[in-house]
């Protein structure tokens, strides 16, 4: 987008009148936060079902059980990215690109003693070259073969999140669809603007940019997920094929 386009802009008003404005908003949004911890203190009391501790997983030192993934801690996440068998890096599912992307500073999260992880719809090997293109670093495990066991009917594209007791694992939470954006900073941030993410859906008003549909355009740019651009300008290889 252009610096000087020429979209709508919001009214001008003096400081005393825009601090007004934000006063009120400002009421909504402690409720709303408010609301937030209410239902996050809700989760944390919700019941728990036990899981199969030896559920393999393929990882980089090939098959482990589910409760090795957790690397001795109490807490795992897991992110289920979704996979396209044979496709090549640019067909790979952009918003599970977008999501993944997100997660890069792992040591808050294991100081309160949570490990974060991926499990990948797709194959080790091939999947594995996608991370090592994107250059993320959170570790990475196919769940091709264990897939059944784990999601019980469920699909790709969500987190999982396990607790563990010695050598027990329980599933304590799950969230697929517009929960995902939990991680999603990019789009938190976006909220903040004047035109916030730009998607169509939104409520704006009239002739606020809206330039992204919502079936993948808005995780993609000239037929890539975005992130991936970088990356190739960097020199890397989006080769998945070894």
């Amino acid at each position: 987008m252009e610096a000087n386009s020429t979209h709508p802009l919001p009214q001008i008003v003096d400081r005393a009148s825009w601090q007004a404005e934000i006063d009120r908003l400002r009421a909504r949004e402690k409720a709303h936060t408010r609301e937030g911890d209410a239902i996050a203190a809700a989760r944390r009391r919700l019941p728990m079902v036990e899981v199969d501790a030896q559920i393999p997983l393929v990882g980089a030192q090939g098959a482990v059980p589910l409760v090795d993934v957790f690397e001795g801690r109490r807490q795992l996440i897991a992110y289920l990215h979704m996979w396209h068998d044979g496709h090549s890096a640019a067909e790979q599912c952009e918003g599970c690109t977008f999501f993944t992307g997100h997660a890069r500073e792992l040591s808050y999260l294991h100081s309160r003693d949570v490990t974060y992880a991926t499990f990948c719809q797709g194959p080790y090997t091939e999947s594995a070259r996608y991370r090592d293109f994107m250059g993320w670093e959170m570790p990475w495990y196919s769940a091709r073969d264990s897939a059944d066991a784990l999601l019980a009917g469920r699909g790709f594209g969500g987190y999982l999140c396990y607790l563990r007791d010695g050598d027990r694992v329980f599933e304590t939470y799950w969230t697929t669809s517009r929960g995902v954006e939990a991680g999603a900073t990019s789009y938190h941030l976006l909220d903040l603007t004047t035109y916030g993410r730009q998607e169509t859906w939104e409520d704006s008003p009239e002739g606020w940019p809206q330039p992204y549909a919502t079936a993948g355009q808005q995780f993609r740019t000239d037929g890539r997920p975005t992130a991936q651009w970088s990356r190739l300008a960097a020199g890397r290889s989006d080769d998945l094929s070894g």
